[in-house]
Protein backbone atom coordinates (compact mmCIF):
# COMPACT_ATOMS: atom_id res chain seq x y z
CA UNK A 1 0.00 0.00 0.00
CA UNK A 2 1.30 3.46 -0.87
CA UNK A 3 2.44 5.68 1.99
CA UNK A 4 -0.05 8.31 0.94
CA UNK A 5 -2.95 5.88 0.47
CA UNK A 6 -5.48 5.75 3.28
CA UNK A 7 -7.11 2.55 4.53
CA UNK A 8 -10.42 2.44 6.34
CA UNK A 9 -13.35 0.05 6.75
CA UNK A 10 -16.69 0.50 5.00
CA UNK A 11 -19.98 -1.19 5.92
CA UNK A 12 -21.21 -2.88 2.77
CA UNK A 13 -24.79 -2.61 3.98
CA UNK A 14 -25.15 1.11 4.72
CA UNK A 15 -21.82 2.73 3.74
CA UNK A 16 -20.78 3.75 7.24
CA UNK A 17 -17.00 4.30 7.58
CA UNK A 18 -14.76 3.33 10.48
CA UNK A 19 -10.98 3.65 11.05
CA UNK A 20 -10.90 0.05 12.36
CA UNK A 21 -12.78 -3.17 11.79
CA UNK A 22 -15.92 -3.79 13.84
CA UNK A 23 -18.01 -6.92 14.14
CA UNK A 24 -21.31 -5.02 14.22
CA UNK A 25 -22.03 -1.83 12.35
CA UNK A 26 -23.08 0.89 14.84
CA UNK A 27 -25.18 2.64 12.16
CA UNK A 28 -27.35 -0.16 10.72
CA UNK A 29 -26.68 -3.08 13.08
CA UNK A 30 -25.41 -5.47 10.37
CA UNK A 31 -22.89 -8.11 11.46
CA UNK A 32 -19.58 -8.81 9.68
CA UNK A 33 -20.30 -6.16 7.05
CA UNK A 34 -17.11 -4.07 7.37
CA UNK A 35 -14.61 -4.49 4.53
CA UNK A 36 -11.25 -2.81 4.25
CA UNK A 37 -11.02 -0.32 1.40
CA UNK A 38 -7.99 1.70 0.34
CA UNK A 39 -8.56 5.10 -1.22
CA UNK A 40 -5.83 6.91 -3.10
CA UNK A 41 -5.46 10.63 -2.44
CA UNK A 42 -7.17 12.86 -4.96
CA UNK A 43 -5.19 15.13 -7.23
CA UNK A 44 -5.05 18.90 -6.93
CA UNK A 45 -8.49 20.42 -7.43
CA UNK A 46 -9.17 23.58 -9.38
CA UNK A 47 -9.73 26.78 -7.51
CA UNK A 48 -13.29 26.51 -6.22
CA UNK A 49 -13.98 30.22 -6.35
CA UNK A 50 -13.05 30.42 -10.01
CA UNK A 51 -15.06 27.28 -10.75
CA UNK A 52 -18.18 28.70 -9.07
CA UNK A 53 -17.94 32.01 -10.94
CA UNK A 54 -17.91 30.15 -14.24
CA UNK A 55 -20.88 27.90 -13.54
CA UNK A 56 -23.27 30.19 -11.67
CA UNK A 57 -26.12 31.46 -13.88
CA UNK A 58 -29.38 33.26 -13.33
CA UNK A 59 -32.45 31.05 -13.63
CA UNK A 60 -33.98 33.17 -16.40
CA UNK A 61 -30.78 32.96 -18.47
CA UNK A 62 -30.69 29.16 -18.53
CA UNK A 63 -31.68 27.67 -21.87
CA UNK A 64 -34.63 25.30 -21.64
CA UNK A 65 -34.67 23.85 -25.14
CA UNK A 66 -35.91 20.30 -24.66
CA UNK A 67 -34.93 17.49 -26.98
CA UNK A 68 -37.66 15.01 -27.88
CA UNK A 69 -37.75 11.81 -25.88
CA UNK A 70 -36.21 8.71 -27.40
CA UNK A 71 -38.99 6.23 -28.04
CA UNK A 72 -38.18 2.62 -27.20
CA UNK A 73 -39.71 -0.28 -29.08
CA UNK A 74 -41.70 -1.65 -26.13
CA UNK A 75 -44.89 0.28 -25.38
CA UNK A 76 -44.92 -0.98 -21.80
CA UNK A 77 -41.30 0.10 -21.29
CA UNK A 78 -42.10 3.57 -22.65
CA UNK A 79 -45.04 3.84 -20.25
CA UNK A 80 -42.83 3.13 -17.22
CA UNK A 81 -40.13 5.58 -18.40
CA UNK A 82 -42.70 8.35 -18.85
CA UNK A 83 -43.52 8.08 -22.57
CA UNK A 84 -39.93 7.63 -23.66
CA UNK A 85 -36.30 7.98 -22.62
CA UNK A 86 -35.05 11.48 -21.85
CA UNK A 87 -31.63 12.26 -23.47
CA UNK A 88 -28.92 12.49 -20.84
CA UNK A 89 -30.91 10.54 -18.23
CA UNK A 90 -29.56 7.62 -16.20
CA UNK A 91 -31.98 4.76 -15.52
CA UNK A 92 -31.19 2.07 -12.95
CA UNK A 93 -32.94 -1.29 -13.46
CA UNK A 94 -32.98 -3.79 -10.59
CA UNK A 95 -34.52 -7.17 -9.96
CA UNK A 96 -33.91 -10.74 -8.87
CA UNK A 97 -31.46 -12.92 -10.80
CA UNK A 98 -33.04 -14.43 -13.90
CA UNK A 99 -36.07 -12.13 -13.83
CA UNK A 100 -35.32 -10.72 -17.32
CA UNK A 101 -33.30 -7.50 -16.87
CA UNK A 102 -30.58 -8.38 -19.39
CA UNK A 103 -33.10 -9.89 -21.79
CA UNK A 104 -35.22 -6.73 -21.88
CA UNK A 105 -32.25 -4.41 -22.35
CA UNK A 106 -30.68 -6.56 -25.06
CA UNK A 107 -33.98 -6.61 -26.94
CA UNK A 108 -34.45 -2.86 -26.68
CA UNK A 109 -30.80 -2.17 -27.55
CA UNK A 110 -31.01 -4.34 -30.67
CA UNK A 111 -34.23 -2.69 -31.87
CA UNK A 112 -32.97 0.81 -31.02
CA UNK A 113 -29.80 0.15 -33.04
CA UNK A 114 -31.83 0.19 -36.26
CA UNK A 115 -31.63 4.00 -36.20
CA UNK A 116 -28.65 4.84 -33.97
CA UNK A 117 -25.45 3.43 -32.48
CA UNK A 118 -25.80 1.50 -29.22
CA UNK A 119 -22.92 0.40 -26.99
CA UNK A 120 -23.70 -2.56 -24.74
CA UNK A 121 -21.17 -3.15 -21.93
CA UNK A 122 -21.28 -6.62 -20.40
CA UNK A 123 -19.29 -7.33 -17.28
CA UNK A 124 -20.85 -10.69 -16.48
CA UNK A 125 -21.12 -12.49 -19.82
CA UNK A 126 -18.72 -13.17 -22.67
CA UNK A 127 -19.26 -11.97 -26.22
CA UNK A 128 -20.20 -15.50 -27.27
CA UNK A 129 -22.87 -15.71 -24.59
CA UNK A 130 -24.41 -12.45 -25.76
CA UNK A 131 -24.46 -13.75 -29.34
CA UNK A 132 -26.12 -17.03 -28.27
CA UNK A 133 -28.84 -15.10 -26.43
CA UNK A 134 -29.32 -12.82 -29.42
CA UNK A 135 -29.78 -15.79 -31.74
CA UNK A 136 -32.21 -17.44 -29.31
CA UNK A 137 -34.32 -14.27 -29.26
CA UNK A 138 -34.03 -13.88 -33.08
CA UNK A 139 -32.74 -10.32 -32.72
CA UNK A 140 -31.58 -8.34 -35.72
CA UNK A 141 -29.13 -5.65 -34.70
CA UNK A 142 -27.80 -3.10 -37.18
CA UNK A 143 -25.46 -0.91 -35.14
CA UNK A 144 -25.29 -2.68 -31.78
CA UNK A 145 -21.73 -2.84 -30.45
CA UNK A 146 -20.81 -5.22 -27.61
CA UNK A 147 -17.87 -4.73 -25.26
CA UNK A 148 -16.95 -7.25 -22.55
CA UNK A 149 -15.13 -4.97 -20.12
CA UNK A 150 -15.20 -4.02 -16.45
CA UNK A 151 -12.59 -1.23 -16.35
CA UNK A 152 -14.30 2.16 -16.17
CA UNK A 153 -11.52 4.07 -17.93
CA UNK A 154 -11.62 1.64 -20.88
CA UNK A 155 -15.40 1.97 -21.08
CA UNK A 156 -15.25 5.77 -21.15
CA UNK A 157 -12.55 5.64 -23.83
CA UNK A 158 -14.84 3.40 -25.93
CA UNK A 159 -17.64 5.92 -25.53
CA UNK A 160 -15.32 8.67 -26.76
CA UNK A 161 -14.31 6.71 -29.86
CA UNK A 162 -17.70 5.22 -30.80
CA UNK A 163 -19.98 8.17 -29.89
CA UNK A 164 -23.08 6.00 -29.23
CA UNK A 165 -26.61 7.33 -28.88
CA UNK A 166 -27.43 4.87 -26.09
CA UNK A 167 -25.23 3.15 -23.49
CA UNK A 168 -26.11 0.01 -21.50
CA UNK A 169 -24.04 -1.11 -18.50
CA UNK A 170 -24.69 -4.70 -17.33
CA UNK A 171 -24.04 -4.46 -14.45
CA UNK A 172 -22.83 -1.52 -12.34
CA UNK A 173 -21.59 -3.88 -9.60
CA UNK A 174 -18.97 -5.38 -11.94
CA UNK A 175 -17.42 -2.06 -13.01
CA UNK A 176 -14.31 -0.78 -11.22
CA UNK A 177 -11.93 2.16 -11.45
CA UNK A 178 -8.18 2.28 -10.80
CA UNK A 179 -8.65 5.33 -8.59
CA UNK A 180 -9.74 3.00 -5.79
CA UNK A 181 -8.00 -0.15 -4.61
CA UNK A 182 -11.16 -1.76 -3.23
CA UNK A 183 -12.78 -4.74 -4.95
CA UNK A 184 -15.45 -4.35 -7.67
CA UNK A 185 -18.94 -4.24 -6.18
CA UNK A 186 -17.85 -2.50 -2.99
CA UNK A 187 -19.70 0.61 -1.92
CA UNK A 188 -16.83 2.93 -2.84
CA UNK A 189 -16.40 1.40 -6.30
CA UNK A 190 -20.12 1.46 -7.12
CA UNK A 191 -20.48 5.05 -5.96
CA UNK A 192 -17.39 6.30 -7.84
CA UNK A 193 -18.19 4.45 -11.07
CA UNK A 194 -21.83 5.56 -11.02
CA UNK A 195 -20.79 9.18 -10.49
CA UNK A 196 -18.40 9.08 -13.47
CA UNK A 197 -21.07 7.54 -15.70
CA UNK A 198 -23.66 10.10 -14.61
CA UNK A 199 -21.26 12.94 -15.40
CA UNK A 200 -20.67 11.39 -18.83
CA UNK A 201 -24.42 11.15 -19.43
CA UNK A 202 -25.05 14.80 -18.52
CA UNK A 203 -22.08 16.22 -20.42
CA UNK A 204 -22.77 14.25 -23.61
CA UNK A 205 -26.57 14.16 -23.40
CA UNK A 206 -26.18 10.39 -23.55
CA UNK A 207 -28.92 8.21 -21.98
CA UNK A 208 -27.56 5.32 -19.94
CA UNK A 209 -29.18 2.15 -18.62
CA UNK A 210 -27.55 0.66 -15.53
CA UNK A 211 -28.36 -2.87 -14.37
CA UNK A 212 -28.21 -3.30 -10.59
CA UNK A 213 -28.10 -6.42 -8.45
CA UNK A 214 -30.45 -6.94 -5.51
CA UNK A 215 -29.78 -8.55 -2.15
CA UNK A 216 -31.52 -11.65 -0.79
CA UNK A 217 -33.98 -9.33 0.97
CA UNK A 218 -34.99 -7.78 -2.36
CA UNK A 219 -33.25 -4.43 -1.82
CA UNK A 220 -30.94 -2.90 -4.39
CA UNK A 221 -27.35 -3.86 -3.62
CA UNK A 222 -24.73 -1.18 -3.08
CA UNK A 223 -24.93 2.24 -1.46
CA UNK A 224 -28.34 3.82 -0.94
CA UNK A 225 -26.94 7.01 -2.43
CA UNK A 226 -26.91 5.25 -5.82
CA UNK A 227 -30.71 5.39 -5.92
CA UNK A 228 -30.59 9.13 -5.22
CA UNK A 229 -27.98 9.79 -7.92
CA UNK A 230 -29.84 8.25 -10.86
CA UNK A 231 -32.76 9.91 -12.63
CA UNK A 232 -35.03 6.87 -12.61
CA UNK A 233 -35.18 3.60 -10.71
CA UNK A 234 -37.31 0.77 -12.07
CA UNK A 235 -37.64 -2.69 -10.56
CA UNK A 236 -38.58 -5.99 -12.14
CA UNK A 237 -41.10 -7.95 -10.10
CA UNK A 238 -42.58 -11.39 -10.54
CA UNK A 239 -41.91 -15.05 -9.94
CA UNK A 240 -39.45 -16.82 -12.20
CA UNK A 241 -41.80 -19.82 -12.18
CA UNK A 242 -44.57 -17.73 -13.80
CA UNK A 243 -44.76 -16.22 -17.25
CA UNK A 244 -45.60 -12.65 -16.32
CA UNK A 245 -43.20 -9.90 -15.26
CA UNK A 246 -44.04 -6.46 -13.89
CA UNK A 247 -41.76 -3.48 -14.41
CA UNK A 248 -42.49 -0.84 -11.76
CA UNK A 249 -41.15 2.73 -11.57
CA UNK A 250 -39.97 3.47 -8.02
CA UNK A 251 -38.37 6.82 -8.85
CA UNK A 252 -38.68 8.90 -12.01
CA UNK A 253 -37.68 12.54 -12.36
CA UNK A 254 -39.36 12.74 -15.76
CA UNK A 255 -42.59 10.83 -15.21
CA UNK A 256 -44.98 9.17 -12.81
CA UNK A 257 -43.74 6.79 -10.11
CA UNK A 258 -47.01 4.84 -10.13
CA UNK A 259 -46.77 3.43 -13.64
CA UNK A 260 -46.14 -0.26 -14.30
CA UNK A 261 -45.43 -2.29 -17.41
CA UNK A 262 -46.60 -5.87 -17.78
CA UNK A 263 -44.60 -8.36 -19.84
CA UNK A 264 -44.93 -12.02 -20.74
CA UNK A 265 -41.80 -14.16 -20.80
CA UNK A 266 -41.71 -16.74 -23.60
CA UNK A 267 -39.16 -18.37 -25.90
CA UNK A 268 -38.85 -15.14 -27.89
CA UNK A 269 -38.05 -13.04 -24.83
CA UNK A 270 -40.28 -10.45 -23.19
CA UNK A 271 -43.44 -9.38 -24.96
CA UNK A 272 -45.82 -6.55 -24.02
CA UNK A 273 -49.15 -7.33 -22.38
CA UNK A 274 -51.44 -4.51 -23.59
CA UNK A 275 -54.48 -5.60 -21.53
CA UNK A 276 -53.34 -6.79 -18.08
CA UNK A 277 -56.90 -7.00 -16.73
CA UNK A 278 -57.81 -9.71 -19.22
CA UNK A 279 -54.64 -11.63 -18.36
CA UNK A 280 -55.15 -11.51 -14.59
CA UNK A 281 -58.79 -12.61 -14.90
CA UNK A 282 -58.29 -15.25 -17.59
CA UNK A 283 -58.28 -18.28 -15.25
CA UNK A 284 -60.85 -17.04 -12.75
CA UNK A 285 -63.53 -19.56 -11.73
CA UNK A 286 -66.83 -18.03 -10.71
CA UNK A 287 -67.92 -20.99 -8.56
CA UNK A 288 -65.00 -20.72 -6.13
CA UNK A 289 -65.62 -19.23 -2.70
CA UNK A 290 -63.10 -16.75 -1.34
CA UNK A 291 -62.62 -15.05 -4.71
CA UNK A 292 -63.44 -11.47 -5.69
CA UNK A 293 -62.42 -8.90 -8.30
CA UNK A 294 -61.01 -5.50 -7.36
CA UNK A 295 -59.53 -2.62 -9.33
CA UNK A 296 -56.20 -0.98 -8.46
CA UNK A 297 -54.74 2.10 -10.11
CA UNK A 298 -51.17 1.87 -11.39
CA UNK A 299 -50.37 5.38 -12.51
CA UNK A 300 -53.07 6.32 -14.98
CA UNK A 301 -53.97 2.70 -15.75
CA UNK A 302 -56.79 0.85 -13.94
CA UNK A 303 -56.11 -2.88 -13.62
CA UNK A 304 -58.70 -5.47 -12.62
CA UNK A 305 -57.28 -8.13 -10.36
CA UNK A 306 -58.58 -11.29 -8.73
CA UNK A 307 -58.12 -11.62 -4.97
CA UNK A 308 -58.24 -15.05 -3.34
CA UNK A 309 -58.56 -15.93 0.33
CA UNK A 310 -58.56 -19.25 2.17
CA UNK A 311 -59.68 -19.49 5.82
CA UNK A 312 -59.34 -22.79 7.72
CA UNK A 313 -59.32 -23.76 11.41
CA UNK A 314 -55.77 -23.71 12.74
CA UNK A 315 -54.06 -26.95 13.68
CA UNK A 316 -51.23 -25.24 15.54
CA UNK A 317 -50.91 -23.14 18.65
CA UNK A 318 -50.86 -19.82 16.80
CA UNK A 319 -52.95 -19.08 13.69
CA UNK A 320 -51.05 -18.38 10.49
CA UNK A 321 -51.35 -15.12 8.54
CA UNK A 322 -49.82 -15.64 5.10
CA UNK A 323 -50.11 -13.01 2.37
CA UNK A 324 -48.81 -12.86 -1.19
CA UNK A 325 -48.83 -9.46 -2.86
CA UNK A 326 -50.22 -7.60 0.18
CA UNK A 327 -48.93 -5.81 3.23
CA UNK A 328 -49.33 -8.29 6.08
CA UNK A 329 -49.99 -5.46 8.55
CA UNK A 330 -52.91 -4.23 6.46
CA UNK A 331 -54.40 -7.73 6.41
CA UNK A 332 -54.01 -7.94 10.19
CA UNK A 333 -55.93 -4.67 10.53
CA UNK A 334 -58.78 -5.94 8.34
CA UNK A 335 -58.97 -9.13 10.39
CA UNK A 336 -59.20 -7.07 13.58
CA UNK A 337 -62.09 -5.05 12.10
CA UNK A 338 -63.84 -8.27 11.11
CA UNK A 339 -63.61 -9.63 14.63
CA UNK A 340 -64.29 -6.45 16.59
CA UNK A 341 -66.91 -4.69 14.46
CA UNK A 342 -68.56 -7.46 12.43
CA UNK A 343 -68.39 -10.36 14.90
CA UNK A 344 -66.46 -12.89 12.79
CA UNK A 345 -64.19 -15.05 14.94
CA UNK A 346 -60.98 -15.22 12.94
CA UNK A 347 -58.66 -15.46 15.96
CA UNK A 348 -58.57 -19.26 15.73
CA UNK A 349 -58.36 -19.41 11.93
CA UNK A 350 -55.46 -19.68 9.50
CA UNK A 351 -55.86 -16.95 6.87
CA UNK A 352 -54.16 -17.02 3.46
CA UNK A 353 -54.60 -14.09 1.04
CA UNK A 354 -53.22 -14.01 -2.49
CA UNK A 355 -53.15 -11.47 -5.32
CA UNK A 356 -53.35 -13.53 -8.51
CA UNK A 357 -50.72 -13.04 -11.21
CA UNK A 358 -47.79 -11.92 -9.06
CA UNK A 359 -49.05 -8.35 -8.60
CA UNK A 360 -47.97 -6.31 -5.60
CA UNK A 361 -50.95 -4.30 -4.30
CA UNK A 362 -50.35 -1.35 -1.96
CA UNK A 363 -53.61 0.52 -2.54
CA UNK A 364 -56.25 0.75 0.17
CA UNK A 365 -59.06 0.68 -2.42
CA UNK A 366 -58.85 -3.14 -2.40
CA UNK A 367 -59.70 -3.39 1.33
CA UNK A 368 -63.36 -4.24 0.71
CA UNK A 369 -62.49 -6.97 -1.77
CA UNK A 370 -60.01 -8.59 0.62
CA UNK A 371 -62.49 -8.50 3.50
CA UNK A 372 -65.29 -9.99 1.41
CA UNK A 373 -62.97 -12.76 0.22
CA UNK A 374 -62.11 -13.71 3.80
CA UNK A 375 -65.78 -13.82 4.84
CA UNK A 376 -66.70 -15.71 1.67
CA UNK A 377 -64.17 -18.42 2.49
CA UNK A 378 -65.32 -18.62 6.12
CA UNK A 379 -68.97 -19.02 5.10
CA UNK A 380 -68.11 -21.11 2.02
CA UNK A 381 -70.32 -18.85 -0.10
CA UNK A 382 -69.42 -17.52 -3.52
CA UNK A 383 -69.32 -13.80 -4.24
CA UNK A 384 -71.37 -12.42 -7.11
CA UNK A 385 -69.07 -13.11 -10.05
CA UNK A 386 -70.47 -10.17 -12.04
CA UNK A 387 -69.68 -7.64 -9.31
CA UNK A 388 -66.54 -5.63 -8.66
CA UNK A 389 -65.68 -4.45 -5.13
CA UNK A 390 -64.23 -1.00 -4.43
CA UNK A 391 -63.66 0.74 -1.12
CA UNK A 392 -61.30 1.49 1.74
CA UNK A 393 -62.32 0.02 5.10
CA UNK A 394 -61.84 2.18 8.18
CA UNK A 395 -61.17 0.97 11.71
CA UNK A 396 -64.82 1.50 12.60
CA UNK A 397 -66.01 -0.75 9.77
CA UNK A 398 -67.11 2.23 7.67
CA UNK A 399 -66.45 2.41 3.94
CA UNK A 400 -64.37 5.34 2.72
CA UNK A 401 -64.21 6.80 -0.78
CA UNK A 402 -61.62 5.85 -3.38
CA UNK A 403 -59.96 8.01 -6.04
CA UNK A 404 -60.33 7.73 -9.83
CA UNK A 405 -63.74 6.10 -9.51
CA UNK A 406 -64.66 6.93 -13.12
CA UNK A 407 -61.60 5.15 -14.56
CA UNK A 408 -62.16 2.10 -12.37
CA UNK A 409 -65.82 1.77 -13.33
CA UNK A 410 -65.05 2.26 -17.01
CA UNK A 411 -62.49 -0.57 -16.89
CA UNK A 412 -64.96 -2.85 -15.09
CA UNK A 413 -67.65 -2.05 -17.63
CA UNK A 414 -65.24 -2.77 -20.49
CA UNK A 415 -64.44 -6.17 -19.00
CA UNK A 416 -68.13 -7.11 -18.83
CA UNK A 417 -68.99 -6.62 -15.15
CA UNK A 418 -72.63 -5.79 -14.41
CA UNK A 419 -72.47 -4.40 -10.88
CA UNK A 420 -70.07 -2.42 -8.71
CA UNK A 421 -70.10 -2.21 -4.91
CA UNK A 422 -68.80 1.27 -4.11
CA UNK A 423 -68.66 3.60 -1.07
CA UNK A 424 -71.71 5.81 -0.61
CA UNK A 425 -69.51 8.92 -0.82
CA UNK A 426 -68.49 7.89 -4.36
CA UNK A 427 -72.10 7.67 -5.55
CA UNK A 428 -72.85 9.92 -8.51
CA UNK A 429 -75.87 12.09 -8.88
CA UNK A 430 -76.19 11.24 -12.57
CA UNK A 431 -75.13 7.69 -13.44
CA UNK A 432 -77.54 7.20 -16.33
CA UNK A 433 -74.74 7.22 -18.90
CA UNK A 434 -73.17 4.09 -17.37
CA UNK A 435 -74.39 0.61 -18.10
CA UNK A 436 -72.92 -0.83 -14.90
CA UNK A 437 -75.19 -0.91 -11.85
CA UNK A 438 -73.83 1.00 -8.86
CA UNK A 439 -74.60 -0.32 -5.38
CA UNK A 440 -73.55 2.34 -2.88
CA UNK A 441 -73.02 1.21 0.73
CA UNK A 442 -71.85 2.99 3.87
CA UNK A 443 -70.33 0.12 5.86
CA UNK A 444 -68.49 -3.12 5.25
CA UNK A 445 -71.45 -5.00 6.78
CA UNK A 446 -73.80 -3.61 4.12
CA UNK A 447 -71.33 -4.61 1.41
CA UNK A 448 -71.15 -8.17 2.73
CA UNK A 449 -74.93 -8.39 2.73
CA UNK A 450 -75.03 -7.16 -0.85
CA UNK A 451 -72.57 -9.72 -2.28
CA UNK A 452 -73.17 -12.69 0.04
CA UNK A 453 -76.93 -12.54 0.46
Amino acid sequence: MSAKAKAHYICQNCGSASPRWQGKCPACGAWNSFVEEIIKPAGHARDRKEQAEIRVQQLNDISCDQEPRLVMHSTEFNRVLGNGLVPGSVVLIGGDPGIGKSTLLLQEAALFSANAKVLYITGEESLQQIRIRSDRLSLKAKELYILAETDLETILASVDSLQPRLLVIDSIQTIYTDKLESAPGSISQVRECALSLIQTAKSRNLPIFLVGHVTKDGYLAGPKVLEHMVDALVLFEGDRDHFYRILRAVKNRYGSTREIGVFEMNHQGLEDVPNPSAVFLAERRAENSGSAVVCCMEGTRPILLEIQALVTPTNYGLPQRTTTGFDSKRIAMLLAVLEKKLGYRVGTMDVFVNAVGGMRVDETAVDLGVMCCIVSSMRNQTIDHEAILLGEVGLGGELRSVSHIDSRLAEAEKMGFKRAIIPFSNKKKDASAQRIELIAVKTAREALEAVLA
